[in-house]
């Protein structure tokens, strides 16, 4: 989905790492809460309440998933899912456009 219509936006930013980070939280019509952001080069780990489905929509990096070993490259769009409550870690190379979805719990 290249847009979302008739959404609720809060205007304050989420910043993480520093401002490496940054996003802002989006309410979709169902409920459902989206977060567009973008993130500078730099390496992150992040911490989930619930599972997030991440859209890499341009950038170079790599995500080391919950219990796996190996990082998996990511150059330009691509979708990837992190269970809830976990841990997950980040290797940015160049700046990097990105879409979060949660569902609806």
């Amino acid at each position: 989905m290249s847009e979302f219509k008739n959404v609720t936006v809060q205007k304050a930013a989420n910043i993480y790492h520093d401002g490496q980070v940054t996003s802002r939280t989006l309410f979709l019509e169902d409920g459902t809460k989206v977060t567009l952001g973008i993130m500078l080069p730099g390496v992150y780990e992040f911490n989930t309440e619930g599972p997030e489905t991440m859209e890499i929509l341009s950038g170079d990096l790599k995500v080391l998933l919950p219990g796996s070993e190996i990082w998996q490259e990511i150059k330009g769009a691509e979708t990837f899912h992190v269970p809830g409550n976990s841990k997950f870690a980040l290797e940015v190379f160049e700046l990097t456009d990105y879409c979060c979805s949660y569902p609806i719990m």
